[in-house]
């Protein structure tokens, strides 16, 4: 059977769904390219590295602007008629990306219209086959069949999960532990019926396990019978790691501390951190130098609409609780806190100025940041500086939120990609979620698909207030 189980890449967990999906699209416009221009050249073996180099370069840049409108996710919430949109916005971007590597690559053809024809072709093939796999009921053959062991809350907070939030899965059904009750059991029965674990992991053809018991004590565990599950080729998976690897998240109501101190990740040695750095340094001097023409727009722009400074500095916390001054565009009037009491900012805040409500949209409030990227305070990828204030008042109140500060705040993030705009204790801790699975698991790869997301972030307007 079709196992649709994820795959770990340099610490981050991708679905095979998505990396098929990426598959498909790179054969698709590498092959189209390839045939259309050999069909074009009288001597093939002269050109040929040249044809796979033009071809390659083409082809990933399609799939990165896939990639950035959010083609790739496994999770999607947008409507057919969004998802259209975005097609059509993958076509206008890749016909401009086409025509560029063309331009400036050394092949010549015969008849360019040929090579037009069937590049345009692939790329209607692709985006309709992108638009029909994003809203298509998975057949019941590649979906997943999942039991998840445990009857109480947290057996029906990993349901909802997998009903509502991933769409590859198919709930099989709950398996209550022997000090469980089943009164409050939700649509989906149990299973036992007098069967034991593994006879009804066998039956109904399991894939995966997800063990969510309120209480572990007192012999709830059939570690025996979990075992065998897994000797079976059964994938036995606690609620925490199943939230991690399928989510993205690493959710507070069913980690322990123990799981995250003897389990792997949160690696902060000495080439992780210089690489990091030198990264960092390479990507914000090359982000400052493309777009100074956008910040002295910006500046004059903001000058012009109100009295007051055009940046905005403000005390962040950063690593290790370091204090820092973090820099922006100013967005809002001069006096908006003038009370002096720190406040979160919100959908229509009536602080914000209309060239600020602009800026935040687009995320170009943001862009001075690099300068302290440059200058170490920052990092390109990495939790949200929060100010002391709410940094004390969050700390208090939710648990393990000081990890974020094991490593340098971020311009973008894991969790600015992944969850809207933070504007009360309760997004925090959602967000915080997201960015307990950074900090564990972040490495070079993950900085690039959080940059890539953000991309689809500032082109969609997504999350900004």
């Amino acid at each position: 059977m079709w196992s649709l189980n994820v795959i770990k890449i340099f610490n981050h967990y991708f679905h095979k769904r998505t990396l098929l999906k990426i598959g498909f699209d790179l054969g698709l416009v590498l092959a189209t390219i390839v045939i259309a221009i050999f069909s074009q050249v009288a001597d093939a073996a002269t050109v040929s590295p040249r044809v796979v180099s033009t071809s390659l370069v083409l082809a990933l840049g399609i799939v990165f602007i896939n990639a950035s409108l959010g083609f790739y996710q496994r999770v999607q919430s947008c409507t057919l008629g969004q998802t259209r949109a975005r097609a059509v916005l993958s076509l206008c971007l890749s016909l401009p990306l086409a025509y560029a590597v063309f331009s400036w690559s050394p092949l010549h053809f015969a008849d360019e219209s040929v090579l037009a024809l069937a590049l345009l072709a692939a790329l209607l093939v692709m985006l309709l086959h992108r638009v029909y796999v994003v809203h298509a009921t998975p057949q019941a053959l590649l979906r997943q069949r999942v039991l998840v062991y445990g009857s109480g809350p947290r057996a029906r907070l990993v349901g909802r999960a997998l009903q509502h939030s991933d769409p590859n899965v198919n709930l099989v059904g709950y398996y209550a532990g022997p000090n469980e009750s089943s009164e409050e059991t939700p649509t989906i029965g149990l299973l036992s019926s007098g069967r034991s674990l593994t006879d009804i992991v066998l039956q109904e053809q399991i894939d995966e396990i997800v063990v969510a018991l309120s209480e572990r004590r007192g012999g709830s565990m059939p570690l025996r019978e979990l075992l065998d599950c897994k000797l079976h080729g059964v994938r036995v998976v606690d609620m925490a790691t199943h939230f991690e690897k399928t989510l993205g998240q690493i959710r507070r109501d069913s980690v322990s501390a123990g799981w995250l101190i003897f389990g792997d990740g949160f690696e902060q040695g000495l080439i992780r951190t210089t690489v990091k750095r030198i990264f960092d340094l390479a990507c914000a001097t090359a982000l400052i130098l493309i777009t100074w023409p956008i910040m002295l727009v910006t500046a004059i722009l903001i000058k012009l609409e109100s009295p007051g400074p055009v940046l905005y500095l403000q005390e962040r916390v950063g690593l290790n609780g370091r204090l820092f001054k973090v820099i922006k565009f100013r967005s809002m009037c001069a006096n908006a806190e003038k009370d002096g009491q720190p406040r979160w900012a919100a959908a229509g805040d009536a602080r914000v100025t209309r060239v600020g409500r602009l800026i935040r949209k687009l995320r170009i409030d943001e862009l001075p940041q690099l300068f302290s990227v440059l200058g170490g305070d920052m990092s390109l990828v990495g939790p949200r500086p929060e100010r002391p204030f709410f940094v004390d008042q969050l700390t208090r109140q939710l648990p393990y939120y000081a990890v974020r500060q094991s490593v340098k705040p971020g311009v973008t993030g894991w969790a600015q990609v992944r969850y809207h705009y933070g504007a009360s204790v309760e997004d925090a801790a959602e967000k915080l979620q997201y960015d307990l699975y950074y900090v564990k698991n972040h490495s070079l790869f993950l900085d690039l698909v959080v940059l890539f997301e953000t991309v689809g972030v500032v082109l969609l307007g997504k999350g900004a207030q």
